[in-house]
């Protein structure tokens, strides 16, 4: 039984299909297939279900999978604890970003520590707000910047951004000509919006849903670009945050909205206790962005 061999079962285990996994762990699908296929004739049990859509687990695939996770750490932590005596940074370092994130600073974040550390075999991975903080509670990602409502429970978090939600409409719509703008306005149309599980989505939902509002979204986007673009067609009132909103060009109006003081925060998270290769690029985003230094 083989390290890289447990790696592959969870990660299977976890995307619940082959083709997925085996980009996660970057062989093809068919190494991966074949080294779950060893593994199971060591154990002399199946471990996934293969007859339908998803990759299953069977009992003893699910008996199989918390030790599989829990020898992975190990490993992982002998590499940890050696580091921390020599000093050296080294193994594997996977780095989530939300969909569409434009922030340069993060790339020069990435940039300086790949510059200090070659050693470490660096890889990123675009998701939803939402399946990257999950990520990060599993171990599958090491730290994510994620757009978010509130500190995710459990995780370390270093705000990034924080604003208030804006509506982008084109001039001559309803809302453009009103100096201040509420939810009952906003919703009394019909709406262009990042997916649900973003972030700023997020924010928005809960908003509506405190106020038992239920608004009509017309068309979702998943980048701010295309979701202003959408807006100023007239194919629905824009839902964003106040920076995604700014710097457009003439023909549409931002306005904040006033009554939705909860704001879309962008931020970085992670589980506490992570290794050095982590605490060293939050020092690296936290010069990047200009935010004062702190232990991570």
């Amino acid at each position: 039984m083989e390290l890289r061999q447990l790696e592959y079962f969870v990660a299977v285990a976890e995307e619940r299909n082959f083709t997925r996994a085996a980009e996660r762990v970057h062989i093809s699908q068919s190494g991966v297939s074949a080294q779950i296929r060893q593994l199971e004739r060591e154990l002399g049990a199946e471990l996934f279900d293969r007859s339908g859509r998803t990759a299953t687990l069977t009992p003893a695939g699910r008996a199989a999978l918390d030790h599989a996770r829990a020898a992975l750490a190990a490993a992982g932590a002998v590499g940890q604890a050696v580091g921390e005596v020599t000093g050296l940074i080294r193994g594997r370092l996977v780095v989530g970003m939300v969909v569409g994130c434009t922030l340069t600073p993060l790339f020069d974040a990435l940039a300086a520590f790949h510059r200090a550390h070659p050693g470490v075999e660096m890889s990123l991975l675009e998701d939803r707000s939402d399946r990257l903080v999950e990520a990060v509670r599993l171990g599958t990602v090491d730290v994510a910047l994620v757009g978010t409502g509130e500190a995710p429970e459990g995780l370390e978090t270093l705000t990034i951004i924080s604003e208030r939600l804006v509506v982008v409409v084109p001039d001559g719509h309803p809302l453009a000509s009103r100096r201040r703008v509420v939810l009952w306005d906003v919703v009394a149309h019909p709406l262009v919006c990042m997916p649900a599980g973003t972030g700023l989505r997020t924010v928005f939902d809960r908003a509506c849903a405190a106020r038992d509002l239920r608004p009509g979204i017309a068309l979702e986007a998943g980048a701010g670009d295309a979701v202003v673009d959408l807006a100023a067609r007239g194919l629905g009132v824009a839902v964003l945050s106040e920076s995604m909103a700014a710097g457009r060009d003439g023909g549409v109006v931002v306005r904040v909205i006033d009554d939705v003081e909860t704001p879309a925060l962008l931020a970085l998270v992670w589980r506490g206790g992570r290794g050095p290769a982590v605490r060293e690029l939050l020092t690296r985003c936290r010069s990047a962005f200009g935010l004062p230094d702190g232990g991570a």
